[in-house]
């Protein structure tokens, strides 16, 4: 990958990031409430018991991933934006590490971030799990 390659994978990224800060900040969190079931396996809440409120929604994470791992922008974002390999997915993964804990706002931005690689022909993909 020459230097103009790889200045325009940069600019690629750079814009993936903001429309990807974009989405996240235009989700909006399903809030949830966490306390004890009123029986031992019960699907309730228990109000008379402690609960939280969690307003960020469920916990969890997300990433993006670009396969083929072995493709030039794949190599070019591990040595110089660094992204990661995952062994697992064979794949360069970039994981969300802002909103705190909230997988809602963490799968607004990689779900973003990956279509805008997308649409410039980098193929990539959005995941996530819950916590």
């Amino acid at each position: 990958m020459n230097k103009a390659e790889q200045n325009k994978v940069r600019i690629i990224m750079q814009m993936a990031d903001l429309k990807g800060r974009e989405a996240a900040q235009a989700c909006t969190p399903v809030p949830m409430v966490v306390g004890s079931p009123s029986t031992p396996f019960g699907n309730d809440i228990d109000y008379s018991k402690k609960t939280y409120f969690v307003e960020g929604g469920v916990c969890g994470f997300a990433w993006v991933s670009i396969r083929p791992a072995t493709s030039s922008v794949a190599r070019f974002a591990k040595k110089e934006l660094g992204w990661r390999y995952n062994d697992y997915d064979r794949a360069m993964q970039k994981w969300v590490s802002d909103y705190g804990q909230s997988m809602q706002l963490k799968e607004a931005y990689a779900d973003a971030f990956a279509a805008e690689l997308r649409a410039h022909g980098i193929p990539a993909s959005a995941g996530s799990r819950m916590d």
